[in-house]
């Protein structure tokens, strides 16, 4: 008689994963070759709350956007002992409690971990001063910190430092690029925000091609600010070719498509719908973009708009037509 294997649960094979990843950590510490050996609470600790975008993250560390539900607890656990010997530690335990709604809990670690020089640590101290989210709103404190995290290297820092015209972010415009070309790789708030800076020759000289090339790839992780530069660029030929939507050559109308009509002095006459007027005029962006700032403040009315965007943006895309 076969026996069939039992299939292991979800809790179970998570449990297997950590004792893994535990043994594993063991064996690096048991190897001295290893200069970047670290401790198994650090490195679990990394595994569940490590920041993408954190300047501190190792390399080989990949991260999380968010702290899954499921990993808080586990991710308490072990960042909160690995935060005796690492701001890093520090930093990711505030992001657990933040996780798990614990406010009071993240703001004391991020403040912990930004004196002992997490720019990361500033930039999530900065968001909260300048919303008023669990602390009194103070927009001088937060661009204070933003400085701060942008004088460290983060890119972050930058961003939310120019959305709340901080002097700091145009003082040294040639700076400001060189630290957001570094996150532009990946990041669609850097690279749009290096796009305006493109596009204005602010910091360097003028690159219509390039910008529009950091608009692309911000607009395709729809972000909302790229999209409708994106727009423009694309209507004015601004950087590449000129693009439109493409025009309906079928002959005859579906009777769901036919073009809406009213009443003048006794006839029919067309009537220009709202999504043919929003594509055929001009876009205009608005210069501070998507950031850790607008996205507390904005919220859903935000969410709403930048589907809006890219339902518009995907109009110009598909249809494909060069003039």
């Amino acid at each position: 008689m076969i026996k069939r294997p039992r299939v292991l649960s979800s809790a179970a094979a998570r449990r297997i994963a950590l004792a893994a990843i535990a043994i594993a950590a063991a064996a690096c510490l048991a190897n001295p070759s290893q200069v970047n050996a670290q401790s198994a609470d650090l490195v679990l600790c990394d595994r569940m709350a490590a920041d993408p975008s954190d300047p501190d993250r190792p390399a080989d560390v990949k991260g999380t956007s968010d702290v899954a539900p499921s990993d808080v607890a586990t991710a308490i656990k072990y960042c909160r002992i690995a935060a005796n010997s690492s701001r890093r530690a520090l930093y990711q335990l505030g992001r657990a409690y933040a996780a798990n709604g614990q406010t009071r809990e993240a703001i004391a670690a991020w403040r912990k971990a930004a004196d002992k020089g997490s720019s990361s640590a500033m930039v999530e101290l900065g968001v909260l001063y300048g919303t008023g989210a669990g602390v009194a709103r103070d927009e001088a404190q937060a661009r204070k910190l933003f400085e701060r995290a942008a004088q460290g290297g983060n890119p972050r820092g930058v961003t939310n430092l120019a959305a709340l015209g901080g002097a700091g972010a145009s003082s040294d415009p040639a700076r400001a690029r060189e630290l957001l070309a570094k996150a532009a790789e990946t990041n669609a708030e850097a690279q749009y925000q290096l796009g305006l800076m493109l596009a204005d020759g602010s910091g360097g000289t003028t690159d219509d091609a390039g910008a529009r090339s950091l608009f692309d790839k911000a607009a395709a992780q729809n972000h909302a600010g790229a999209l409708e530069r994106m727009g423009a660029f694309s209507q004015e030929g601004r950087g590449g070719p000129r693009l439109l939507p493409k025009p309906i050559t079928t002959g005859r109308q579906p009777s769901a498509m036919k073009t809406p009509r009213r009443r003048l002095n006794g006839c029919d006459v067309p009537t220009r719908s709202r999504t043919s007027a929003a594509i055929s005029s001009p876009i205009f962006a608005f210069r501070a973009g998507i950031n850790d700032i607008q996205m507390a403040r904005w919220g859903n009315a935000e969410r709403g708009t930048r589907a809006r965007q890219s339902r518009l943006m995907r109009g110009v895309r598909e249809g494909g037509g060069v003039s």
